[in-house]
């Protein structure tokens, strides 16, 4: 394996620094090229010669570099991100961004509490100004979420979080979400799924997917009547194994892409049922 360099670099004198994106879709175009861009770089590593290098160009003024030394940077994210706690998923590295680029709010199991909930709405309210897109991220094999599906699974493993309200909490919010998820794979595959060995981590990661997208549908909620082309939101799943970006809007496991959750009911039964036989959910119950 070669080695991989990702550079930050500040002031350079001749390098034109990014301008932020100016609507929605040009925030989702850059998060999904900038995925892209790092996944394409990690690939690279797998092959031995010279160094593999990604310069990342930053403003000076998004640290403070400036003349002026007593003045404070100005906040100017383009995009909001709610991610998990996870520390295999650096957001800023994933997305080739930079600091100042991003909002991150980071809480285990990636869910929408009261304190993520109000962290997101002072982005909507005092960052409008640079601020296109609200992103819910997700992640394979998520400890949490992993610890919900086995509650779920086993109530005997859920007592032990009876006295601690704190990690009961996180549980408990991400359970109605597998439940969802449960009767989901039952009506498309059957009763009998759940006897199928890899019938636990399709639950995990459709609970995933799900709670990703549930997420995204509540900030869109929260975003309100605003012009869509100027602040939306959109969800993913960030694959550990591949380091892309997934939304199981009919691609393969292996496009990169972020999507707009859905908005009704309807909607959201047409989601799950796409979710559940993409190619990614599909391939965990198909053999023994």
């Amino acid at each position: 394996m070669k080695a991989v360099e990702i550079v930050y670099r500040y002031g350079d004198p001749g390098a034109v620094a990014r301008l932020r994106p100016q609507d929605a879709d040009a925030a989702r175009s850059r998060l999904v090229d900038g995925n892209r861009r790092f996944a394409g770089l990690m690939a690279e590593a797998i092959d031995d010669g010279a160094i593999s290098r990604r310069v990342i160009q930053v403003d000076a003024r998004d640290i403070g570099l400036q003349a002026d030394e007593n003045s404070a940077p100005s906040q100017c994210p383009f995009a909001a991100i709610l991610g998990c706690s996870d520390a295999r998923v650096p957001v800023e590295l994933i997305f080739n961004e930079g600091p100042n680029d991003l909002f991150v709010v980071r809480v285990a199991g990636n869910g929408i509490g009261s304190d993520a909930l109000g962290s997101l709405r002072y982005a909507i309210d005092h960052l409008g100004g640079s601020l296109r897109l609200i992103v819910a991220l997700g992640h394979s094999g998520c400890g949490a979420m992993s610890a919900a599906v086995d509650a779920f699974l086993e109530p005997a493993v859920y007592l032990p979080l009876v006295g601690d309200y704190a990690l009961r909490s996180i549980v408990d919010r991400l359970l109605i979400v597998v439940q969802a998820s449960a009767r989901k794979l039952h009506s498309v595959f059957g009763s009998a799924v759940t006897q199928h060995p890899g019938y636990r981590d399709a639950l995990r990661e459709t609970s995933i997917a799900t709670n990703a997208a549930l997420a995204a549908y509540t900030m869109q909620r929260e975003i309100g009547s605003l012009d869509r082309s100027r602040l939306r939101a959109v969800y993913g799943v960030y694959l550990l194994e591949g380091r892309t970006v997934w939304a199981p809007t009919g691609a393969t496991s292996r496009s990169i892409d972020l999507a707009e959750a859905p908005g009704n009911p309807t909607a959201f039964s047409e989601f799950g049922e796409s979710l559940v036989r993409s190619e990614r959910i599909a391939s965990m119950l198909a053999s023994d």
